[in-house]
């Protein structure tokens, strides 16, 4: 393999990771991972595989992922919203310059419910943060 290894392996799932030791100084030189905890990201809950401690150099690599990954979980959240702004211009546009009357059937009331539920939450959301700044 080309580079080192890194200590720990975080095995992503979906509210959180399962957190593995990673060793390759046996005799066989094989790539052993020992699975030394669970992460819960929503609650930040650490637990233990088994009976194990962690040491210190594991919860300090634990925590660090945790806020590597809270971070980059929030980019992601953003960004999927912009992706979301950029589908709605693309399908304005469609409407306008393609859809036919049989698509546009299948899909406007669907369409206007969503966007009527967006703009109430946001317009709900925009006020209380206007009436907080007063």
């Amino acid at each position: 393999m080309a580079g080192e290894l890194p200590d720990y392996y975080f095995r992503v799932r979906e509210n959180g990771a399962l957190v593995y030791r990673v060793d390759t100084e046996n005799r066989q030189r094989r790539i052993e991972m020992d699975q030394i905890a669970t992460i819960n990201i929503r609650n930040g809950e650490v637990k233990p595989h088994g009976d194990r401690r962690l040491s210190d150099a594991d919860m300090e690599a634990i925590t660090g992922w945790m806020a590597q990954r809270t971070a980059l979980l929030a980019a992601r959240e953003v960004d999927d919203i912009l992706r979301a702004v950029d589908h709605l211009n693309l399908t304005a546009q469609w409407v306008q310059t393609r859809a036919t009357d049989e698509q546009l059937d299948a899909v406007t009331d669907t369409l206007l419910l969503a966007m009527h539920d967006l703009r109430t939450v946001l317009v709900r959301k925009k006020a209380d943060r206007l009436m907080k700044g007063e």
